[in-house]
């Protein structure tokens, strides 16, 4: 009898465990859409660049992750007070960031670019915006870029999501939106902003503000699931699988040099 117990408080113990190892990673992602990288639709299901390439490196590493949606201003707290596991929402690997979390390798990387209504003259300079309003995205690299190089000369409008800062270049409220070259392409292109505005092309690089590339966020203390990413990334870049959905959104590489 006793051994039938403890083989059967065995078998419990594994199954315990088991369970623990396939719990589910729960993937943190700005819950405004933000495409072609990340996007929900009426029913709360996720798609984009983004998704597909963290589903590929969660398949390779055989994790199971489940998008969970969190403010943008809020997401870093998230990860922080565990709420979250990671966060992959195009999120630059910045110093300051790196005080807070630790960033797996980078996955893609862009600059910061600046689009503006049709009718514009002006240079995309700190001159040629002297007087204008620029509309940028709380909490992003891209509000850092504008105030530190349009900032004196420019008035800033702060946006909850770079969407909001979209649609009020879109409808004449402001003169131009700094944001991420390859999100601001695709409002440009899509029916709201292809009418309406233009891209003035990528500004110059700046890495103190722009960072070293996008990265998946992680808490100081998670680093076996950061080294699982990272090897995720390695190994969807060497068998194709990378550029295969690079080529369903772009026609050009992303992940830089």
């Amino acid at each position: 009898m006793k051994l039938k117990l403890m083989a059967l408080a065995a078998v419990a113990a594994l199954g315990l465990g088991t369970a623990a190892m396939a719990a589910p990673v729960k993937v943190g992602v700005a819950a405004e859409p933000y495409p072609p990288f990340t996007s929900p639709d009426a029913s709360g299901h996720w798609s984009g660049w983004e998704i597909d390439i963290m589903n590929a490196i969660c398949t390779d590493q055989k994790l199971d992750c489940v998008v969970t949606p969190v403010a943008w201003d809020g997401i870093i707290p998230a990860l922080t007070a565990g709420q979250i596991d990671m966060i992959i929402s195009s999120m630059s690997i910045t110093k300051e960031r790196e005080k807070v979390i630790n960033f797996s390798d980078k996955y893609y990387e862009t600059p910061a670019a600046l689009a503006v209504t049709k009718d514009a003259t002006f240079k995309p300079t700190a001159e040629g915006l002297k007087g204008k309003t620029i509309g940028v995205e709380t909490g992003s690299i891209n509000k850092d870029y504008a105030e530190k190089f349009f900032g004196k000369t420019s008035t800033l409008k702060v946006y909850q999501t770079q969407d909001l800062a979209n649609q009020d270049l879109a409808a004449g409220r402001i003169d131009a939106t700094v944001g991420d070259e390859f999100a601001l392409q695709a409002f440009l292109d899509s029916a709201s902003g292809k009418d309406c505005c233009k891209s003035m092309g990528a500004l110059p690089y700046d890495s103190a503000t722009l960072g070293t590339g996008i990265g998946a966020g992680f808490r100081k203390s998670d680093t076996a699931l950061r080294d699982k990413f990272n090897k995720g990334i390695k190994d969807i870049r060497a068998n194709g699988t990378y550029d295969k959905i690079t080529k369903k959104y772009f026609s050009f590489d992303i992940y830089g040099g």
